[in-house]
């Protein structure tokens, strides 16, 4: 087979179907989302989200994202 010079060992993963948010240690948060379809507000919780526009959308033209 093919070699890669690699430190650390590598190892097969396994059971990943079985992996939820509960195994997440540190972020298990799972909050009811909704999303306004008139305004495109969306909540958390019940609890307004908010972000400022992005200036600057690096690689946006060679993934199409708008």
């Amino acid at each position: 087979g093919e070699r890669y010079s690699l430190t650390k060992e590598l190892v097969a993963v396994t059971n990943t179907r079985g992996i939820g948010k509960k195994d997440l240690v540190l972020n298990d948060a799972t909050p009811h989302v909704e999303v306004n379809p008139e305004t495109y507000e969306v909540r958390a919780d019940g609890e307004l989200l908010t972000c400022q526009p992005a200036t600057e959308l690096p690689m946006a033209q060679r993934y199409f994202l708008f």
